[in-house]
């Protein structure tokens, strides 16, 4: 493979720039740009050894830097890998790389050293994958769940069932190529339990994918309730700021007002909208319909109410819209006096909060409401899942292939059949490690990554 170079720190004026080099040239590039003082040459370094210099474009200095080198096979990609940390300003940071690009290297595309890692067999597919997300993560939990991905977690867990099958596999065609030796005649209801046992493990990997997606993604909710219930100053009390505008006047917000708030460990993509109620404005009435729009878009619905009235016909037509939702109720205006029956609210709702918006209380109970509906508690007990559509994908095939091996034999078919299902379960185990699977997969896996990773 050709040797590749690329800014590796975040491209803006900083303390410091790392340019990385790998391939097998990757120290021949480093030492025709790079004089360390003492005379030492590059070539000469060993492995996870530094060396202070100046860097140069032809015999014109560039800045001094300091060169780390990494020798194959104990680096991160695998291979020799020579890495210049430079002052932190953009243009010189571009100007290191441009001398390496004309000195041997080329351009690294998205995620190729991190390829060049799993190619290499530094990495696995999930592995290699989670390197993305420790990056990306926002959260103590997301880190928690990429650090248990990237040290190899969910391979291990898919590993061990994959040899568990193979055990299986190799039982059912001993036994149907060798007929005439002394072996042991499979007994199909026997393998039942061992498949379900297979099939547990497995969907232990995915039962909480949908919680893990939120904690990337985030979740798309949105604020609903009638006019001036608070739902404005609650949109600018997570967000933190003005976004919405909040008057005395009902029917104020009349278009939909978006921001992605962070709750606790979980991303809310947050919608403020218009109220809901019968109006004959023509403006209006095209924000109360795209008010409705968002309640079915939304995975998680926030209906305000006003605690210092009573419930409104709009207020109970609201709940009915919303009671095939995942929804939690939040009862605004906790300072004034209350008249709103509350009997009416709770037994509909997951979660009842009660808060003063304009104060800013009760944000906390709201957020520990979302977290328990998210089942962020859960998801934190037990942080390994498939981290994203490709794994869930490829460990679902397997238990769909399980699952239906277990219903082929205890319907009686023969056991050719079952050996074809259990196959397809241990190949679909296999395109989840990345041990069989396409190069177009690979390509789409790490064209999502940044260029330098």
């Amino acid at each position: 493979m050709s040797t590749i170079a690329a800014i590796s720190t975040p491209e803006y004026a900083g303390g410091i720039a790392v340019i990385r080099i790998s391939g097998e040239e990757a120290l021949t590039v480093a030492e025709r740009i790079f004089r360390p003082f003492g005379g030492k040459k590059v070539a000469e370094m060993e492995g996870y050894t530094c060396a202070y210099g100046l860097a140069y474009d032809g015999e014109e200095r560039i800045d001094d830097c300091i060169l780390t080198v990494f020798r194959a096979p104990h680096s991160y990609t695998g291979e020799d890998i020579a890495e210049i940390s430079c002052h932190g300003g953009l243009y010189v940071s571009r100007r290191v790389l441009r001398a390496a690009l004309e000195n041997g290297a080329e351009n690294a595309g998205p995620g190729e050293f991190t390829k060049r890692a799993f190619l290499n067999g530094k990495l696995d597919l999930t592995q290699a994958e989670a390197v993305m997300d420790i990056i990306s993560a926002k959260g103590s939990l997301e880190l928690k769940m990429a650090e248990e991905l990237r040290s190899g977690s969910a391979f291990k867990k898919a590993r061990a069932c994959s040899d568990r099958l193979m055990r299986i596999l190799a039982s059912l065609a001993a036994w149907a190529d060798y007929p005439d030796e002394d072996i042991p005649e499979v007994e199909p209801e026997n393998l039942v339990p061992e498949l379900r046992s297979i099939g547990a493990e497995l969907g232990s990997l995915i039962e909480n994918y949908d919680s893990g997606r939120i904690l990337r993604e985030g979740i798309p909710a949105a604020i609903v309730g009638r006019p001036n219930v608070g739902k404005s100053t609650l949109f600018n009390a997570l967000s933190g700021c003005e976004r919405s505008i909040v008057t005395d006047i009902a029917g104020t917000t009349r278009d939909l007002v978006e921001e992605s708030v962070r709750l606790g460990d979980i991303v809310l993509r947050l919608t403020d909208t218009a109220g809901i109620r019968q109006t004959s404005d023509v403006i209006e009435e095209i924000g109360v319909k795209m008010a409705q729009q968002q309640i079915e878009s939304a995975e998680l619905v926030i209906a305000v109410f006003d605690g210092g009235e009573e419930l409104s016909e709009d207020d109970r037509q609201l709940i009915k819209k919303i009671n095939n939702k995942k929804c939690i109720a939040v009862i605004n205006k906790s300072d004034v006096p209350q008249k709103l029956d509350v009997q009416e609210i709770e037994p509909q709702f997951i979660q009842t909060v009660y808060i003063s918006a304009k104060d800013d209380q009760g944000l906390d109970q709201l957020r520990q409401a979302v977290e328990e509906v998210c089942q962020v508690k859960k998801l934190s007990e037990n942080s390994l899942c498939a981290a994203n559509e490709r794994q869930r994908e490829c460990i679902s095939a397997a238990l769909s292939s399980i699952n239906e091996a277990i219903a082929a034999i205890n319907s009686g078919e023969m056991l050719d059949a079952v050996n074809v299902l259990l196959d397809e379960a241990q190949q679909a185990l296999l395109r989840l490690t990345g041990e069989k699977v396409t190069d177009a997969v690979i390509d789409e896996v790490f064209s999502r990554f940044c260029v330098g990773k």
